[in-house]
This record gives structure tokens, C-alpha cells and sequence, in this order.
């Protein structure tokens, strides 16, 4: 059961998924159709999940369930990362790869390993003050709050 993002709980759980590319405006309006059509038949249990998304910065897929009404569980989670490999493959894109950092660089969103991330730091070609995206927030509380940060607000602060 989809439903408006901001009508969801503070306490909804989130996964955000980040790709390793820009999507262009075109294949990211074909992921918005293909998620609605997912998240409308979405369930556990044969019961509906209620569900929201955000896409964001042509590179983030973010997906909301209200835990309160039909906990995702096992099973739908599954298919939900079994929808998000399909679209790795139509879009030849990694979206679950979580060794890699995507910051802020002026107005441009870069991506990059982790390895590549702490060099960068290092040499001090990213700082404390860099923002960054913390894709481990697990509420839709933590993503409002600490989703996008300067890295010393986030767990990438321990590279600096």
C-alpha cells in the first residue's frame, strides 16, 4: 500500500540505496514507475506493507514502511532487494555495494570507494566539513536529521 512519504511515522524504517552513476532524468522516471508499481503490490503475509519512496539526487532510491501497521519482514525484504538487483541490472548500476562513500563536492554529487574516500581525506582533499551521505540512518527520524551531514557528524568522521 503506497502512501505519501511524509504521511509516514517518524519511526519508519528506511534502506537507501545509492548507485555508483547518475541515473539520467529518463531512467530515473522508469524507476519511479517500476518502484510505484512494487510498492503497491508490496506485502508480508499477504498483507499489505505500507510504504513510501523518495528518490533523490538522481542517485538515491529510498524506500519507507511504516513498521507500525505490517512489519516488513523476511520474505518482502527479499523481494524488495530482489527488485533493487533487477534494477542493477537493467541499469547496469551497483545500488548495494555499501563500501563506497557519496559526498557533496561543490554541486556535484561524486561517488566513491571507501578506499579511494579515506585517501581523499588524507591528502585533505575532502574535510570534517564536506557533506556527506549517511546511509546508515534507519528511520525516517535519522534520515530527516542525519541522513545528509558534515562527515564529522557522521560515521565518516573517523577518517579525519
Amino acid at each position: 500500500m503506497l502512501i505519501p512519504f511524509e504521511n509516514l511515522p517518524e519511526e519508519s524504517k528506511i534502506w537507501i540505496y545509492q548507485s555508483n552513476r547518475k541515473f539520467s532524468d529518463s531512467e530515473f522516471s522508469e524507476i519511479e514507475t517500476d518502484l510505484i508499481s512494487f510498492l503497491e503490490k508490496w506485502e508480508a503475509h499477504s498483507v499489505g506493507i505500507e510504504s513510501s519512496y523518495q528518490l533523490k539526487y538522481n542517485r538515491f532510491i529510498i524506500i519507507a514502511v511504516n513498521q507500525e501497521v505490517q512489519a516488513a519482514t523476511g520474505c518482502s525484504i527479499d523481494k524488495s532487494v530482489q527488485f533493487i538487483q533487477n534494477l542493477e541490472q537493467k541499469y547496469n548500476v551497483d545500488l548495494l555495494d555499501k563500501m563506497n562513500v557519496t559526498f557533496k563536492n561543490g554541486e556535484h554529487i561524486a561517488h566513491k570507494s571507501l578506499i579511494d574516500f579515506k585517501k581523499m581525506a588524507k591528502e585533505k582533499a575532502v574535510t570534517e566539513n564536506t557533506i556527506v551521505f549517511n546511509n546508515l540512518v534507519n528511520t525516517i527520524q535519522e534520515f530527516k536529521e542525519s541522513w545528509e551531514v558534515p562527515a564529522m557528524d557522521s560515521w565518516h568522521s573517523r577518517f579525519f
